[in-house]
């Protein structure tokens, strides 16, 4: 050991000679790098992780859930069974001290598959409201359509080719099913005419028609780049003075993809002839998370004499007052629609990334009015 008893002769030299660490000195620890996760879903509720990193001594996992915090796990792997629904962000630390480590985090989605529940568990409306009668409805119960509805087969041709929108599929009867309490359609790759998919689309046109009311909608979308879903009115005289003039209220849109959250995005809108001039005025909203198939949503507008508003899971997002006199589409009686596009000039096409059969499940219909 150096001691200060030299004299100051030697002090410089001292001081040289008994610089840099001592022999017991610890070594510096490493920094823990290159973390990497595994998330397995097992079923149940149960999420499975796996974690390497190098230099790492022990690890830290926190679950994402309300008031967690990090705690430490023995070896490279953990497991939480999550009870509830929604989206978590699990955060892993690897540490190669306490106070020496790296994080990574992953997100991830608890929905009805993963928690093991029944897939049509989901958001549902009451049968009655205050105020409003159930004036028209269909639970698509049995194992057929009623005859409340009709097929639009083809692909538009040749008056409305691509059904105005330069969409890919061909409607047929064969895609629509009605059983177990639902009605689907599905949408697929197959050649039909000139066409390379197939789908289905259904309208009450001439058979039921509403001015204002209440309309509740529950329904499974589908999902990927280039499905256009819709349920959807138009105006009972098309035939007479044509579209836009009969006006078009589109109660949910969907234009798949996983860009910009698409799969999980409603879109509310309204068509309509403006003094010569074709109008529209829309709005959106997204899920807090997920996508609009993982389960059942009830898409809803109530519809009077001076307003429209669009409701999803019974939260308003969109309105637009129907008082001026340009409006006047939205005061007459309209019948309902609903399809399954693929293309389109919206949703553009299917590409690689794109699953198919696709299908829209609806649950029910439901019209309420005033007396």
């Amino acid at each position: 050991m150096c001691r200060r008893l030299f004299p100051a002769a030697f002090l410089i030299l001292l001081l040289v000679s008994c610089g840099g660490s001592e022999p017991n000195d610890p070594v510096p620890t490493p920094d823990p790098s290159n973390l990497q996760i595994d998330v397995e879903f097992i079923g149940d509720g149960i999420v499975v992780l796996d974690f390497t990193a190098d230099n790492a001594l022990f690890f830290k996992v926190n679950w994402g859930e309300s008031g967690s915090i990090p705690n430490r796990v023995d070896g490279n792997s953990a497991n939480l069974q999550y009870k509830e629904k929604g989206q978590y962000s699990i955060v892993v630390q690897a540490h190669s001290a306490e106070d020496n480590f790296v994080v990574a985090i992953e997100r991830i989605i608890m929905n009805n598959e993963r928690m093991g529940l029944d897939p049509n568990t989901g958001y549902e409306t009451p049968d009655s409201y205050p105020d409003y009668e159930l004036v028209w409805r269909d639970e698509f119960d049995g194992t057929a359509l009623s005859d409340d509805w009709t097929y639009e087969i083809g692909d538009g041709c040749p008056g409305l080719c691509g059904w105005g929108n330069d969409e890919l599929q061909f409607y047929k009867e064969e895609n629509t099913k009605v059983e177990d309490g639902f009605l689907t359609i599905t949408a697929k790759p197959e050649s039909a005419g000139t066409r390379t998919y197939t789908s289905s689309r259904l309208i009450t046109k001439g058979k039921q028609f509403f001015t204002y009311g209440r309309i509740d909608i529950r329904a499974v979308m589908p999902k990927g780049q280039g499905l256009w879903p819709a349920l959807w009115m138009l105006g009972e005289n098309i035939d007479e003075i044509g579209w836009p003039n009969c006006g078009e209220i589109d109660i949910m849109e969907m234009v798949g993809g996983s860009t910009n959250n698409n799969d999980g995005t409603v879109h509310g809108t309204v068509h309509w002839d403006s003094n010569g001039n074709y109008a529209n005025y829309g709005g959106s909203t997204e899920l807090e998370y997920g996508t609009l198939s993982d389960e059942p949503h009830v898409y809803s507008i109530i519809w009077d004499e001076r307003e429209i508003r669009w409701l999803l899971d019974d939260v308003e997002y969109h309105v637009i007052d129907i008082t001026p006199g340009d409006l006047e589409e939205f005061h007459k009686p309209h019948f309902f629609i609903m399809n399954v596009a693929v293309g389109g000039r919206w949703p553009g096409n299917p590409d690689g990334s794109t699953i198919f059969p696709q299908e829209m499940r609806v649950d029910y219909i439901r019209v309420f009015q005033k007396p």
